[in-house]
């Protein structure tokens, strides 16, 4: 007997397509077998819940403790009234009105004055004041004229009037200090002497020569009368001869 055949028909054709197709069917049943799980059906009673039975809590009973009031305070002490003998009459002072009326006299105030206001006295440097005192004699000149000029005179005049034998006769020797301090006030009289020495009897004659200055022209500070300190050392050797060497220096 002889075979038909379709030549056209070729069963390998699609032979890798079908292959494919199994594999992945038989992929995913297996990974399907494997995850499948069974549980068992057992019937569970939850219970009915009734909305009709009313809850009714036990309340405990408790006993109130009474604590007892507090005691009542104690009376008060009564009062003493003192009853006091009204021996002495009280005065009432009456205020007077310090109104006035068209009957009232008027009293003429006698006028109050007021007494001047003292000044005081200001001091200014022999060394910075704009006018220096004048004395007798040295009224030429500018400022720096009349300070040389008074240096000058009162050196002359301590040196005429000094008495250089008084430090023989206390004992003294050698080379003599004698710092005198004193003001010129504002009238031109000289004031405020101060003397030291190494002896009294020295600071005593310094003082009593100073104090017969003359009255001078007081010095001024932008055109007023001021008090002007100045300072004069006096400086000796007691010798034989008893020279006297003054000099004279600003403050």
């Amino acid at each position: 007997m002889e075979l038909k055949k379709n030549p056209k028909a070729n069963v390998g054709r699609n032979s890798s397509l079908y292959f494919a197709i199994g594999l992945a069917l038989m992929l995913f049943l297996t990974n399907f077998a494997i995850n499948y799980k069974t549980y068992d059906k057992a019937i569970t009673d939850i219970g009915v819940v009734s909305m009709d039975q009313e809850l009714e809590e036990e309340i405990p009973i408790t006993q109130q403790l009474q604590t007892p009031p507090p005691p009542p305070p104690p009376p008060a002490a009564p009062e003493v009234i003192e009853i006091v003998k009204d021996e002495v009459e009280v005065v009432e002072t009456v205020i007077q009105s310090t109104e006035s009326n068209q009957e009232q006299k008027i009293v003429k105030v006698e006028t109050v004055k007021v007494a001047a206001k003292v000044e005081e006295d200001e001091e200014v440097p022999f060394a910075v004041i704009e006018n220096v005192p004048v004395f007798p004699g040295c009224e030429k000149g500018d400022n720096n004229a009349k300070k040389a000029c008074m240096s000058q005179k009162i050196q002359e005049f301590v040196n005429k009037k000094f008495n250089t034998e008084l430090a023989g006769e206390l004992g003294l020797s050698g080379r003599q200090r004698i710092n005198v301090i004193f003001k010129i006030d504002k009238t031109g009289n000289v004031v405020g002497i101060r003397a030291r020495a190494p002896h009294p009897g020295l600071e005593k004659e310094a003082e009593r020569v100073i104090g017969l200055l003359p009255q001078m022209q007081p010095g001024k500070q932008r055109g007023k009368a001021v008090t002007v300190p100045y300072s004069l050392p006096i400086v000796f050797q007691v010798k034989i001869n008893f020279l006297l060497a003054l000099k004279s220096k600003m403050i």
